[in-house]
């Protein structure tokens, strides 16, 4: 039950027609059609998603988009499945105080931002316990309240990928995603963006309806760094007219220009001068710049990014001299500042190209940091850098299906200290779970809100294997 209301990813191919009338597999009555209003109902709690939570008298569940705890609803099912339906808020007969006028006028249909009804405290809340249910299902009890570590509400997010379409009418579109479909939303705001970007989305559609070829567009990407903004153009199919009307709106906006072309493999190409790309996070004596390219993992928010490297640092400290091993460095996001302390840093990518710019980003800023190259998703490749790096502390920063194989050879081998962060809290408890099984202690938690008025969020938790550190202890003192 861990991903308690989670989407799952619709069978046809539009609409829900495919559910009218159908039986239930007792022979019972036949379950509500699509859009069948049913009677009010008070929500009861918000799922791990977002939505609204009712157990109706039967005992099966009722996940209503758009509605808040405790709120007394009209609600239109639109979607029914054997152990739960899905439907929307038809009206609204009583809110809550926590419900908000949402601050984007988009909301309610594009897929972006599916919280933003709910006051931003109570969004935090909700986050945190979801953290909170997710790990004590799997037996875990954290020490106090988990920190929160947040920033701004809106304009936040540095990096965006906007879809562009010519429909069959010849109408263009430019934007999000609609929520539970692949049709785009156009935009003309977009509050979570950060201001650079957000100003970018008008001239961006005039500059599109004039292209000679705007279907060979497959979508646009957005970048805010250090340096200034970015706009990667993703063009299925080359045109030289159109290229240099790009190179042109790049000029008069003052944005770095590459193309995406092709369909297979495509290729960065700088229309512009190549720049050196950068952004910060805090290390011990001051900033550190991270230089990256178009393509690399970067976190959204910016803000809050440099709030969870803060909390790593202080979380970890005492680290000079220590050895201390990154797992999924990336281009460096923990590795360096960590570094900075004057420990002793080796970081671990699977990708070649990678391990090349954390090099790189290491020299730049004058910290001692081995970048080495592994397939992390192989136990065996873990447990043989954990035998020849002999670490005192262990960071984990996996992508979104966790990180299995690492900790697998974490407890075959204990480490005294590893710090998890995580962007997925169902294979983090997972995750979680195995270490405390495994001799390890919860130590520390903190949730991190770094995609505001969504249900996304990230978190750290910080574990002890107390015999090994006493081990490790009482061998550095009688050094």
């Amino acid at each position: 039950m861990a991903m308690l209301g989670k989407r799952r990813p619709r069978r046809e191919r539009s609409g829900v027609s495919g559910l009218q009338g159908r039986q239930s597999p007792q022979g019972g009555a036949p379950r509500p059609r699509p859009h069948e209003e049913e009677g009010p109902v008070v929500i009861e709690r918000l799922a791990h998603d977002g939505r609204g939570l009712v157990r109706e008298a039967t005992g099966k569940t009722l996940f209503v988009e758009g509605a808040l705890p405790g709120e007394r609803v009209a609600v239109a099912v639109h979607r029914t499945r054997q152990r739960f339906d899905e439907g929307h808020v038809r009206e609204l007969l009583a809110p809550v105080a926590e419900r908000v006028e949402p601050p984007c006028p988009h909301f309610a249909r594009c897929g972006g931002c599916d919280l933003q009804h709910l006051a931003v405290p109570a969004q935090r809340r909700h986050k945190q316990t979801v953290l909170l249910e997710l790990l004590a299902r799997q037996g875990l009890e954290v020490p106090g309240e988990p920190e929160l570590l947040a920033g701004a509400a809106e304009g936040y997010r540095r990096r965006a990928r906007l879809g562009v379409k010519v429909d069959a009418e010849g109408a263009l579109h430019l934007g999000f995603r609609a929520r539970h479909s692949h049709r785009l939303v156009d935009l003309d705001r977009c509050p979570i963006l950060v201001p650079a970007l957000e100003a970018l989305l008008a001239p961006l559609r005039r500059h599109l309806a004039c292209l000679e070829a705007p279907r060979h567009v497959g979508h646009l990407e957005l970048l805010d760094s250090d340096q200034g903004v970015v706009l990667v153009v993703r063009q299925l199919r080359e045109h030289a007219g159109d290229a240099q009307r790009w190179c042109d709106f790049a000029a008069e906006q003052g944005l770095y220009l590459a193309c995406l072309a092709g369909r297979e493999s495509p290729n960065l190409e700088w229309l512009t001068e190549a720049p050196t790309l950068s952004c910060r996070v805090p290390g011990a004596a001051g900033d550190i710049a991270l230089g990256f390219v178009p393509g690399d993992f970067l976190q959204a928010n910016g803000e809050v990014n440099r709030r969870m490297v803060a909390t790593a640092l202080a979380w970890l400290e005492g680290l000079a001299g220590e050895r201390v091993l990154d797992l999924f460095a990336g281009i460096g996001n923990f590795s360096l500042p960590l570094a900075s302390t004057t420990a002793r840093v080796v970081a671990v990518e699977g990708s070649p190209a990678m391990v090349e710019r954390l090099a790189d980003n290491a020299r730049r800023n004058g910290l001692a940091v081995a970048a080495r190259q592994a397939d992390l998703g192989q136990a065996a490749a873990v447990a043989e850098l954990l035998a020849e790096q002999r670490p005192d502390t262990l960071l984990l920063d996996p992508p979104r299906d966790g990180a299995e194989a690492a900790v697998q050879a974490l407890v075959e081998a204990p480490v005294p200290r590893v710090l998890y962060v995580s962007c997925d809290p169902a294979t983090l408890a997972r995750d979680a779970a195995r270490l405390v099984h495994g001799g390890y202690r919860l130590a520390r938690c903190a949730m991190a809100d770094m995609f505001v008025h969504t249900s996304h969020l990230e978190s750290m938790l910080l574990f002890e294997h107390p015999r090994t550190r006493r081990q490790r202890q009482g061998a550095s003192s009688d050094g």
